[in-house]
């Protein structure tokens, strides 16, 4: 046999082996893409609600932000309703590629325990990525409420019980079970109206629809600063750096009570843990950016930023909080 002339089968080998090697790189022994291959095409970020409201406020600056780092545009895509749900599986039922991502916010704890039954598993279903921000909530009143304190608004709900009403951005969403809360804690009976999101729930109060509202602040402060609204309290433990003059609910006579919005993205369960992870440390870096910062602490928001293993713990101790205060309130969506 002549040695010094190749092997047609050699180098078919040779060819073969480059192909694996090069397949190993981008997607490594497991056969799951890795972070520095993804993305190579458009991201979609599921919002749970309408335009204008706080998750919507807060995911435009964080995923202009993301696109930048990322070299691919990511897509906000709307879809209201029903809590939150409908964009929830959506998400859980999305294919798990990184493509797929939806901002929750806290109602994702809350509808575990709120809604009999779900079309998807809260702690199963999904791949937790990072905390995105916390947000203070305000309790307003709207130019049809006589009263002028937290005092006085008890005292009014005692005297006509179910007569005032409270509006929310839906069912199962924070600022419901806030009311619920305040109800349970402060002896007194309000009516809920839900709505599809924040900016309906600001036009009803504007109007006088509704009299009051535990909502975001960065969706209700602007209009107290005009004047149109009036703030009653916050309804965390410290006071909104955002707006110092207005008391906890604690300094208004309302102890018991520190609830506080917070915001974080997730993937369907199953997407590449790389790609959860590379996600995970671009969120926290542009949630560090001082630009970035400022915009979100304008509009009261607390950027946060965590690994995934902090915010699964995040969201277990959610559900078993609000899993309590849903009981106790009675409060259930069929």
């Amino acid at each position: 046999m002549d040695t010094t002339r190749p092997d047609p089968r050699g180098r078919a080998w040779l060819a073969v082996a480059a192909m694996a090697l090069a397949s190993t790189a981008l997607w490594g022994n497991s056969g799951i893409a890795k972070a520095d291959a993804w993305p190579s095409r458009p991201i979609q970020l599921l919002i749970p609600y309408p335009p204008g409201g706080s998750a919507d406020l807060l995911a435009r600056p964080v995923a202009a932000k993301l696109q930048e780092r990322l070299g691919q545009p990511v897509v906000l895509d709307y879809r209201p309703g029903a809590g939150g749900t409908i964009a929830s599986q959506m998400a859980a039922r999305a294919k798990p590629d990184g493509y797929t991502l939806i901002m929750v916010l806290a109602a994702h704890a809350i509808n575990a325990s709120l809604y009999p039954k779900l079309p998807y598993d809260t702690r199963k279903d999904f791949a937790p990525v990072s905390l995105v921000a916390n947000l203070p909530m305000i309790l307003a009143g709207s130019p049809s409420l006589s009263a002028n304190t937290v005092p006085e608004l008890i005292a009014q709900a005692k005297a006509s019980p179910g007569k005032l009403t409270f509006g929310s951005a839906g069912n199962g969403n924070t600022g419901h079970l806030a009311g619920e809360f305040f109800d349970s804690v402060t002896g007194i009976k309000m009516t809920h109206v839900p709505y599809k999101g924040s900016a309906q729930v600001v036009t009803a109060m504007l109007s006088g629809e509704i009299q009051l509202t535990f909502d975001s602040i960065s969706t209700t402060l602007p209009h107290v600063r005009s004047g149109k609204l009036r703030a009653l309290a916050v309804t965390g433990s410290k006071r909104a750096a955002v707006a110092p003059e207005v008391p906890t609910l604690a300094e208004a006579g309302v102890p018991g009570i520190s609830i506080t919005g917070w915001y974080a993205m997730l993937a369907p369960a199953g997407a590449p843990p790389l790609v959860v992870d590379r996600l995970s440390r671009e969120i926290s870096s542009v949630l560090k950016e001082p630009d970035l910062k400022a915009t979100l602490a304008a509009s009261g928001y607390e950027p946060v930023g965590s690994t995934p293993e902090v915010l699964r713990t995040h969201i277990d101790a959610e559900i078993t909080r609000w899993g309590k205060v849903v009981k106790d309130s009675g409060a259930q969506i069929q």
